[in-house]
């Protein structure tokens, strides 16, 4: 029996009678940008996130471009983050001719460092922008207290973490503003692209709401620079099929986590870790070893498909070679790159499934 990485058709195929009748009312309805359907998903989504305002964009990168633009980044400006995550949140940063800083990340949970934050702020620093890495929280409290400590506004990328919680409360929260991503393999995914701003911030909202429509609040007057942002209503009516099972979905991805968790304990690999406070949605299962290219080759032999996230940190990128940074600079981060490996976790993995993979990460001779 094989097991591919992600099966996207197995989400899909029980929601089918839903979403062709969502998607046929907005054909009916002619509802193509924005409309009802993304309506009322943004106003769904608030409430599941236990925010204020959620404002839907077309993809998770506009919407912390937006955050960004919101926050007055442009050139000059520098923004602190992390080197080891997909490049979307640096986008957001230089888009605006910011300049990324990046500070390396925790051995344990690989998400930014708190201890490591506070040598990256200047006179420069517009805001915070960490990520909570394959759906575990970054920890909050420490990166919290030295950007009030400054003044400096707190972001968070959500958006690989759509539930995860940290001390009891959903993140998304905790900062000015928050960017969430519906590509189709997040734990809630568009049938394309589509992303959300989650702020409790009423001003930010109405801001973006304007920014994602050409800067125009009324038809053909624009207030400032702004883009075509908007959430398509095909993409609105096909996520608000899929909210109500996003809760189920999430337990089932913690279920097949812990389940690894016990399969796997005992043999040399490192394991993804939930720090104290934190509950992790598991976007992503990521173990490391240093034989993991060995490793991935010997799992793709078995069947068992394998994906890396990320092998490249953003540091040592071809795009960011006029930033400076040099090999060894963010050592912990260059080494999760060496050593991660996504194992498949979904919620519709059987347990069957789960330990078939196990068993074969287990059979793996080459330590």
């Amino acid at each position: 029996m094989k097991v591919p990485y992600f099966d996207l058709q197995a989400r899909l195929r029980p929601l089918r009678p839903q979403l062709d009748a969502a998607i046929a009312r907005t054909l009916d309805n002619c509802s193509f940008c924005l409309g009802p359907d993304v309506a009322k998903f943004e106003a769904d989504f608030a409430q599941w996130c236990e925010a204020k305002h959620s404002i839907a964009f077309n993809s998770g990168t506009s919407a912390l471009h937006v955050a960004m633009q919101m926050l007055g980044v442009d050139p000059g400006a520098e923004v602190i983050t992390t080197p080891f995550t997909f490049i979307a949140t640096s986008w957001a940063i230089v888009y605006l001719g910011g300049k990324p800083v990046f500070a390396d990340i925790d051995e344990a949970t690989m998400n930014l460092d708190p201890k490591l934050l506070g040598r990256a702020f200047t006179a420069r620093t517009k805001a915070v922008l960490p990520v909570h890495l394959y759906g575990h929280p970054f920890d909050l409290d420490p990166i919290l207290a030295e950007c009030k400590k400054r003044n400096i506004p707190l972001v968070e990328d959500t958006a690989q973490a759509h539930g995860a919680r940290y001390r009891g409360k959903q993140v998304g929260t905790f900062g000015v503003m928050s960017g969430y991503s519906f590509y189709p393999g997040k734990n809630i995914g568009a049938c394309g692209e589509g992303g959300a701003l989650v702020t409790n911030d009423d001003a930010f909202a109405l801001r973006a709401k304007s920014i994602r429509e050409h800067g125009s609040s009324t038809r053909y007057y624009h207030d400032e620079i702004g883009y075509n942002y908007r959430m398509e209503g095909l993409q609105g009516a096909v996520l608000g099929v899929q909210l109500p099972h996003l809760t189920a979905w999430n337990t089932r991805r913690r279920a097949i986590a812990h389940r690894y968790h016990e399969l796997l304990k005992g043999t040399p690999l490192r394991l993804p870790v939930e720090a104290a406070g934190c509950e992790s949605v598991y976007h992503l299962y990521v173990v490391r070893h240093a034989a993991r290219d060995k490793l991935k080759a010997h799992l793709e032999a078995a069947g068992i498909g394998s994906a890396l996230h990320y092998p490249h940190p953003l540091h040592l990128q071809k795009c960011f070679a006029s930033l400076g940074y040099q090999p060894g600079d963010f050592p912990v981060a260059e080494r999760a790159a060496r050593e991660c490996l996504s194992l498949p976790i979904y919620p519709e993995l059987t347990d069957a499934q789960v330990e078939l993979v196990a068993s074969a990460v287990k059979s793996f001779q080459d330590w």
